[in-house]
C-alpha cells in the first residue's frame, strides 16, 4: 500500500492559503456562518474552491444544488458559472435566506440563482415531469441524508450525459465504517455507497476530501 498523507489542522491551513481562491465576499460569509449554531454544515472552503473547479471544467451551464444553508457553496459555484448560467438552489426552509441574498448580491451572482423552498425529491420529480430530464451539467446534494439514494435516481435523470453528480458526506465522519453505528443518514449513505459501487450505468470516483465526497460521472 502506497503512504497515504496524514492531513494535519496546519496542512488543512496550508491547503486553504496556498490552494483556495477565496474571496473577501466567501469570506465574510464564512465567518458569518462560523458563528451560528449549526456552523457544521456549511461546505468547507477547500471543497467549495473544488465545486468551482469541478463547473469550470465542465463548461457547465445549468447546475442544481440541494441544502443551501447560508449560500457559501451556492456562492462558490454561482461564480463559476457564466454570465448567462444558472445555479437551482434548493433548500427546505429560507432560515438563512437574508444572510445568502446579501452576500450573493454583494458579489454580483444573485441573477444567476434560483433559490426554491421545498422537499428536493418533489422538486425533482416536478422537473423530471416539466422535461428537464438530460439538461443539468452538474447536481450537487447536500440534502437529508436519509433520501440520498432517492436524489440519486432523480438526479440522474436530470443530469445530461457527460454531467456530474457530486454526493457530500459520503464518509460521514468515519460512521460509514462503525459497525457500532445505527443511524438512518448513516444507513442509507452506506446503501448509496455500495450502490454506486456497482452501478454500471456510470463511473464513479470516492474522494476523502472533507467529509467525503462521490462523484458520479454519467457516460456520454
Amino acid at each position: 500500500m502506497g503512504n497515504r498523507l496524514q492531513m494535519t489542522s496546519e496542512l488543512f491551513e496550508y491547503v486553504c492559503d496556498r490552494g483556495t481562491r477565496e474571496t473577501d465576499v466567501l469570506k465574510d460569509l464564512r465567518l458569518s456562518t462560523q458563528k451560528l449554531p449549526d456552523s457544521d454544515m456549511r461546505v468547507p472552503q477547500e471543497q467549495g474552491q473544488f465545486l468551482d473547479f469541478l463547473i469550470r471544467v465542465l463548461q457547465a451551464r445549468k447546475v442544481m444544488e440541494l441544502g443551501v444553508f447560508t449560500g457559501y457553496s451556492s456562492l462558490w459555484m454561482a461564480g463559476a458559472l457564466p454570465e448567462d448560467g444558472r445555479l437551482i438552489a434548493i433548500d427546505k426552509q429560507d432560515t438563512w435566506k437574508d444572510l445568502a441574498e446579501r452576500h450573493w448580491n454583494a458579489a454580483g451572482v444573485r441573477d444567476k440563482i434560483d433559490f426554491r423552498i421545498g422537499r428536493a425529491e418533489a422538486l425533482m420529480e416536478k422537473m423530471v415531469a416539466a422535461g428537464e430530464g438530460g439538461t443539468f451539467d452538474l447536481v450537487f446534494i447536500d440534502a437529508d441524508k436519509k433520501s440520498y439514494t432517492h436524489y440519486y435516481e432523480l438526479a440522474l435523470q436530470l443530469v445530461r450525459p457527460g454531467g456530474v453528480i457530486v454526493f457530500d458526506n459520503t464518509l460521514r465522519l468515519g460512521d460509514v465504517v462503525n459497525p457500532s453505528v445505527h443511524d438512518p443518514a448513516v444507513d442509507d449513505i452506506r446503501i448509496l455507497n455500495e450502490m454506486l459501487r456497482t452501478d454500471d450505468r456510470v463511473s464513479i470516483s470516492m474522494v476523502p476530501i472533507s467529509d467525503g465526497l462521490t462523484l458520479v460521472l454519467k457516460p456520454v
